[in-house]
């Protein structure tokens, strides 16, 4: 008897040790369709909207039982506006939001990481082929929160026609800062052309991180709790920038009125998203200028550390069936297809390598459209874009930005100014 009652307890604690272990995953009830909401900034966007829209429609034609409703949100008012929501008990399905709000999302926003709703097999299976640098920017503490969706790099975009008036080679752009500085000198002294801009004077971070990052230097320490753009590194790094601006290498533009110099054949190097080159080749094109582009530049010997701009989908739903209509609908945009919507009709960078190769997704683009090589080579290079932790994430972004402003636009001391801001953005870290 004893025997037997020990025997029932062994099978009794397997049965419980394996229901604890069992995972039940989200899934849609046959028969019923599932709406989602889908907040993007995207949409609405003359450039990226209609890619979007496409994405959209071709997800629902191939899922008819999931309807996605997408709703336009301006990219300066996304966060906001989905933790009003949040708060009001109406949180989309699935937002689009920038990577440098990634810790902030993933405390504060309840974002479902994929490995609890999707089993590892299928999970493992769409990751394959997926960017590894990539995919590990909507990571947080092992656990996949937001998908990689629109994304770029840094790019030197050049126009040949004003280096050719300048007497340069357009077949040999600049590697370096210290070439891109005598080259810009030689455009506005033998031109009146404008010579380099750097586009990183407000709004978002990430170029900044990127010009930080490619002189050995960080915005933050390894284990994220302290700041470390008053390093050596990161000074050098604005430093650099400023001499440009103050040797008259580089415009005394904003970035609006960069952009708009760069699109009207005025300007000889613009350091910017690679996002842009779907419109700057329609610009360039229009107004009957060669545009190119080459990677960007070096710190000396030092390689480059591209920072990457752009988003995550992240899914906020907590109904299983919306959760799993959710994962659906990332699974067919950061498809093979998905992403060839992205990259050729919106400008983005595919985050599936290969798919460049295939002719029935982008290799005939590709051929015609060679800028992407400089990105599909800078990803392998990539850090992610740095998410400042705690609540006041975005107020230490800003601090950067302003310093870095008041650096390149000033004679003033870029080592006061940015040690300075690193002990003010320092009191408001975690």
């Amino acid at each position: 008897m004893r025997k037997l009652f020990l025997g029932l307890v062994f099978v009794v604690a397997l049965l419980i040790t394996g229901s604890a272990f069992a995972q039940d995953f989200p899934t849609i009830p046959e028969g019923e369709t599932v709406t989602i909401r889908f907040y993007s900034y995207n949409l609405g966007n003359a450039t990226f909207g209609p890619g979007t829209e496409q994405l959209i429609a071709e997800f629902m034609e191939l899922n008819p039982n999931v309807i996605v409703e997408g709703v336009a949100v301006p990219a300066g008012e996304m966060t906001a506006r989905v933790q009003a929501d949040i708060a009001a008990g109406t949180p989309p399905d699935v937002a689009q939001l920038i990577f440098d709000a990634t810790d902030f999302i993933v405390n504060n926003f309840a974002a479902v990481p994929l490995e609890s709703i999707v089993p590892a097999e299928e999970l493992a299976a769409h990751f394959e082929g997926f960017s590894p640098n990539g995919l590990r920017l909507g990571q947080l503490n092992d656990q996949t929160y937001g998908l990689a969706f629109t994304f770029s790099t840094p790019v030197l975009f050049y126009n040949a026609d004003v280096l050719r008036a300048a007497g340069l080679d357009p077949e040999n752009p600049p590697t370096t800062w210290e070439e891109v500085k005598e080259a810009s000198l030689t455009i506005t002294e033998t031109t009146d052309f404008e010579g380099v801009h750097i586009a990183g004077l407000g709004g978002f971070d990430w170029l900044t991180q990127s010009l930080i990052n490619s002189n050995g230097g960080s915005v933050m320490n390894d284990d994220r709790t302290e700041i470390a753009f008053g390093s050596e590194e990161a000074i050098g790094a604005i430093s650099m920038w400023q001499d440009l601006v103050l040797s008259g290498a580089h415009t005394r533009l904003t970035d609006g009125e960069a952009v708009e110099t760069m699109f009207t054949g005025q300007l000889g190097f613009y350091l910017q998203t690679s996002a842009l080159h779907f419109g700057m080749s329609n610009a360039a094109e229009g107004a009957g200028w060669e545009l190119r582009a080459a990677p960007m530049p070096q710190f000396g010997d030092l390689p480059t550390v591209p920072v990457n701009s752009g988003s995550a989908l992240f899914i906020l739903s907590d109904d299983p069936a919306r959760q799993r209509a959710s994962w659906e609908f990332l699974k067919f945009v950061t498809s093979e297809r998905g992403y060839t919507i992205i990259t050729s009709q919106m400008g983005y960078l595919t985050l599936r390598p290969s798919i460049v190769e295939e002719p029935e997704y982008l290799q005939a683009w590709a051929e015609e459209n060679p800028y992407i090589f400089v990105n599909l080579e800078q990803l392998t290079r990539l850090e992610p874009w740095a998410s400042y932790p705690g609540p006041n994430w975005r107020q230490i972004e800003t601090i950067l930005l302003e310093a870095v402003q008041t650096a390149v636009t000033s004679e003033g001391d870029v080592a006061t100014i940015m040690t300075d801001a690193a002990t003010r953005a320092q009191a408001l870290m975690p």
